[in-house]
């Protein structure tokens, strides 16, 4: 119980405010011991000179480590790793592998599969780790054993999972709270005398903020001295205070500022949210855990009309945004007290900097000090902003996926606009009924975890099981038909959107359309990181902002789009638009390979 408290945001307040003297890590114990092979590796570090020794200071910020030895450099390494009776070659090679830095041991390369395997074969075993030492003598600092604890992937299936729920509830209520706007529409019209293209802004200005966040959350989350849980733990509380004002403001302007601060504090789940679910995981479960948190960020802007539909008309525009508040506190709360660091990269940090606190010893290192060692605020801002941009411009398969997620994204957040055009007027249905239709949204995304979740376990991981990783294309395999969906659905919306057929049948052309763009998005979002490795989390929280910007300006020409055009044609022209990703979809699986082969930011892995 100490130990799951210990990382959350509670259990380290309670740490500062006592001084680190209750729920202690075990370096901080009287009693603690180190393990046999760390032992025996301070024991050889006492022969090393003086001279050398002098090269580290206290936080070991002199030390140097070539990632790119030879390969008798690191047979050397292996040699050293494997001192005493504890592990074979083999698995020490693999283990060596493992400490390596993120750039080199890419999240989806084929020797973190073997990693993973390893690791789930080995973690219900207790056996030492021998930590790994670089040429110029600094000990990286790994899990003491296959078992470790302290390693997110060796926690409990029932702490994984309440874990998980978690961060899917936060990304829930964020998305859930840009559109439980649009019922408030009207009213903010009346109360403030704007017309509907100002008052739809509450909506678009929500999420250009959570498009922008990312752009500086995301970079920062990776930093091991920063860690995901200070950057959720702040922005959810500054999310929580801003939307008092927000429900309170009695001027335009400051409702639409405050508005676009909501979505700006509200970008972490998006940043970083599926990195934290990706740290709990093996390489083959984790696209289960994804599956879940994309759902929860794909239903939540289906349920907020549901939920202000009935209360708005009834209780005015401002029940909106009190909702909003009623649902963020709470989860500001949970998060406050169960959601613990998962960065594996930041706990291995602070374990480094207990174990030179405890022992004296500056040459104990973790692998993110090495790495970051000369990294500067411009090189930072240089790999988030510029080289995302850089990439998007040079890269056609990246320019690609930035455009068809914009695309898709923007229509889907176009159908927030023509609900009302449709199911009131023609069907005579009232503000909360409206809200009802947006579940054919859920029934839609039930159908597309339930193909994409087949495909994951019925083909795509016993292969990679049994036979390793295929071209990265692969993963195209399931949007090469979905593509055909969204157009399918919008065109069917299209057409029967009219009173001479019944609700049923615009309702089921945007199921379809919900079910295959969710199949088409989560191949997108699995090939990206395949494909450029280094680059990943910063093209995501690009992708982000892409989407982000064409949705919120799709949310203000869609009116005035569908006033001009009508209903029919106005759709029309979104599922002609549609089109490109069919054909876009399709070249990136048969040429895929070849653009990737000419990019210089791309990671190309050959097939077996």
């Amino acid at each position: 119980m100490a130990s799951a408290l210990r990382e959350t945001p509670i259990g380290q307040l309670a740490r500062f405010l006592s001084r680190n003297r209750v729920l202690q890590y075990p370096e901080e114990t009287a009693d603690f011991q180190l393990p046999e092979p760390w032992q025996q590796i301070l024991r050889d570090d006492r022969t090393i000179s003086l001279s050398q020794s002098s090269t580290f200071d206290r936080n070991g910020a002199s030390a140097t480590v070539e990632t790119s030895a030879a390969a008798s450099d690191e047979e050397k390494d292996i040699e050293t790793a494997c001192r005493g009776p504890y592990e074979d070659p083999s698995v020490a090679r693999l283990r060596l592998h493992a400490t390596k830095s993120r750039e080199e041991t890419a999240p989806f390369s084929q020797e973190r599969l073997e990693v993973d395997q390893i690791h789930d074969l080995e973690k219900t075993k207790s056996i030492p780790i021998v930590p790994r030492r670089t040429k110029d003598g600094a000990i990286l600092v790994d899990w003491y054993y296959t078992d470790d604890p302290e390693n997110p992937q060796n926690w409990s299936n029932l702490r994984r999972g309440g874990i998980t729920l978690v961060i899917c509830l936060y990304t829930f209520v964020i998305y859930m709270s840009s559109a439980i706007y649009t019922p408030a529409e009207q009213g903010v019209m009346e109360e403030f005398g704007v017309n509907e293209t100002k008052a739809a802004l509450g909506l678009s200005l929500f999420v250009l903020g959570y498009g922008t966040g990312p752009l500086i959350f995301s970079p920062l989350s990776e930093l091991p001295s920063i860690g995901r849980n200070p950057i959720y733990i702040i922005t959810m509380f500054l999310y929580v205070i801003v939307s008092i004002p927000t429900a309170l403001v009695h001027n335009y302007p400051g409702l639409m500022v405050l508005r676009f601060l909501q979505g700006f504090f509200g970008s972490p789940c998006l940043a970083s949210g599926g990195a934290s679910v990706g740290d709990l995981y093996s390489l083959l479960n984790m696209p289960y855990a994804l599956i879940a948190w994309v759902s929860a960020a794909y239903c939540g802007p289906a349920f907020g009309p549901l939920l202000s539909g009935f209360s708005v008309p009834v209780k005015g525009w401002r029940w909106s945004m009190w909702e909003i508040l009623w649902a963020v506190a709470p989860m500001f709360l949970v998060m406050f007290l169960f959601l613990p660091e998962t960065s594996q990269a930041t706990i291995l940090l602070r374990r480094a900097q207990r174990l030179r606190k405890r022992t004296g010893n500056p040459r104990f290192m973790s692998q993110s000090e090495i790495d970051q060692r000369n990294l500067s605020a411009t090189s930072v801002v240089i790999d988030a902003l510029i080289k995302p941009l850089e990439i998007t411009l040079k890269d056609p398969a990246i320019l690609f996926v930035q455009v068809y997620t914009a695309i898709i994204y923007g229509i889907y957040y176009s159908f927030f606009e023509v609900f009302p055009l449709v199911y009131p007027v023609y069907y005579g249905m009232s503000p909360g009924q409206v809200g009802l239709i947006f579940l054919c949204t859920l029934v839609g995304c039930l159908i597309g975890v339930a193909f994409y979740g087949g495909y994951l376990a019925l083909y795509m991981n016993p292969r990679i099981a049994a036979r390793g990783f295929p071209q990265n294309e692969t993963r195209l395999v399931p949007a090469l038909a979905a593509a055909f969906g969204p157009t399918i659905g919008l065109f069917i919306f299209a057409w029967t959107a009219a009173p001479r057929f019944p609700w049923i049948a615009p309702t089921i052309g945007i199921s379809i359309y919900a079910a295959t763009v969710f199949v088409v998005m989560q191949c997108i979002f699995v090939y990206i990181p395949l494909s450029y490795t280094r680059y990943a989390a910063s093209l995501f929280a690009a992708n982000d902002f892409f989407r982000s910007a064409l949705a919120c300006g799709s949310i203000l020409f869609a009116k005035p789009l569908f006033g001009n055009l009508g209903v029919a044609r106005g759709t029309s022209l979104l599922g002609g638009l549609s089109t490109i990703g069919i054909v876009g979809i399709w070249l990136l699986y048969f040429f895929g390979a070849r653009l990737r082969a000419l990019s210089k930011f791309a990671v190309s892995e050959n097939p077996e």
